[in-house]
């Protein structure tokens, strides 16, 4: 059976207050004077850990040029959406289609709040560039790779806070930590961490980008979706309205083996 959290109709004040705080908290030590330094020392500390090796290994360049193209998140967002509808992966049969409907509006959820989030980060003057258009000794793939400028080679952003790949990721890997246990939690957050890296390694993010501006929103998503009542009442009405179109693609040859089809105990 699904966990109470994240599908539990009910306010959850503890819950939701403490994900609010820690965000606060969180985005408060980025902001900080006095913190902000240790943030700024740990940015670009890990950029340069990630990124001259860029320029010192051929190979070292390609697995990350590679992982840094835009096909590659096409590829990131099956495997994502892999894990929310493979039968016992994470989720029973039975639990695949709530599952899938949960994640997706937490997707919704997060947009809005992205959107709110960023809004305020450019009023109050939080954007910044990324490294890759800041530090002089950044290692531009872009400069390695000319000729992959038709593939959406990634490696800069003019504004790069907050990190929006990583907000979905993140969110990606908080909601499925409600349910998955074992080794399979941690190979949800090993990916997570792969899946993160490539935008860190090009330079197209700081640090701060995602583990400040991507989690924050990540939390405050997971803190209004799964703490209060809207994600368990929003999904029962999707999952209402969408029966009667699943039950019929259900029976489509292609698609009657599939259990998000034609769930079976």
């Amino acid at each position: 059976m699904m966990r109470p959290a994240p599908f539990d109709a009910h306010w959850r004040l503890r819950p939701l207050l403490t994900l609010n705080i820690l965000s606060l908290l969180l985005l408060a030590s980025w902001l900080w004077p006095v913190t902000r330094a240790l943030w700024d020392s740990f940015d670009d500390q890990l950029f340069t850990l990630l990124n001259s090796p860029l320029q010192h290994s051929h190979s070292y360049a390609l697995v990350w040029a590679l992982g840094s193209i835009r096909p590659m998140d096409i590829a990131v967002g099956l495997v994502m959406m892999w894990f929310l509808v493979r039968r016992d992966l994470v989720f029973s049969a039975l639990h695949l289609r709530k599952a899938l409907f949960g994640f997706l509006i937490l997707l919704a959820v997060l947009l809005v709040t992205r959107m709110l989030f960023t809004s305020v980060s450019y009023k109050l003057g939080w954007e910044h560039a990324s490294p890759s258009l800041i530090e002089s000794h950044a290692v531009r793939l872009t400069e390695l790779f000319p000729d992959w400028e038709k593939v959406a080679l990634k490696d800069s952003a003019g504004h790069s806070f907050p990190g929006d790949h990583a907000s979905v990721v993140l969110l990606w890997a908080l909601f499925l930590s409600f349910f998955a246990r074992g080794w399979k939690l941690a190979l949800v957050w090993a990916l997570t961490a792969l899946f993160m890296l490539p935008r860190l390694v090009a330079g197209a993010h700081w640090g701060s980008d995602d583990f400040v501006g991507g989690l924050f929103i990540s939390l405050m998503s997971i803190a209004w979706g799964c703490y209060t009542p809207f994600l368990a009442r929003a999904e029962a009405l999707v999952e209402r309205l969408a029966a009667p179109l699943m039950n019929r693609l259900g029976k489509l040859p292609l698609l009657s083996r599939s259990q998000l089809f034609n769930p079976q105990p």
